[in-house]
């Protein structure tokens, strides 16, 4: 049988939003990718909108750069496995504002 995978596409207007918020936390890119874990490629196509994060890179993410409540919620429901954890803390992070 073959796989069907779901339709895969962007979220609109995360990667700047990530971008913004690395520049406002005065990190560059190569550091924020040394303190969130992950390859300095990875962050740069986070940030270009070509990958989404999972849901635990998500947590380092809003974590490491300082992220709002609004831009926290925006990361978590563009989750790559933005499956009923993710949204739950989507939603979390909204009502909490």
């Amino acid at each position: 049988m073959p796989v069907v995978r779901e339709q895969w596409a962007p979220a609109a207007g995360l990667g700047p939003m990530l971008a913004a918020a690395r520049m406002r936390a005065g990190l560059r890119g190569r550091e924020a990718a040394r303190l969130i874990g992950i390859l300095h490629l990875h962050l740069v196509q986070l940030e270009t909108g070509t990958h989404r994060p999972s849901s635990a890179l998500a947590e380092l993410l809003a974590e490491t750069l300082r992220l709002d409540a609004a831009e926290q919620a925006q990361l978590f429901r563009a989750a790559a496995d933005a499956m009923p954890a993710a949204a739950a803390r989507a939603s979390e992070i909204v009502q909490a504002a």
